[in-house]
């Protein structure tokens, strides 16, 4: 929830799963995905660009996103 308030708070436009709510079939995708980046399953997981965020970290948001 709160690296959801961060990108909305900074206008950010952002897309998300929510892991719990999701099938079988995507959380199986989204294991597959966190593991091929060579992390763990925690949450949040959050993409930008080409890089990979995994925990809540407003530092490394806003330095990816040139804030």
């Amino acid at each position: 929830m709160r690296a959801k308030k961060f990108f909305r708070e900074h206008d950010i436009p952002f897309e998300y799963i929510d892991y719990d709510k999701a099938d079988r079939e995507t959380q199986q995708a989204i294991r597959e995905d966190c593991l091929s980046h060579g992390e763990q399953m925690s949450f949040p997981f959050v993409k930008i660009g080409d890089d990979v965020v995994v925990g809540y970290n407003l530092n490394k948001y806003a330095q990816l996103l040139g804030l």
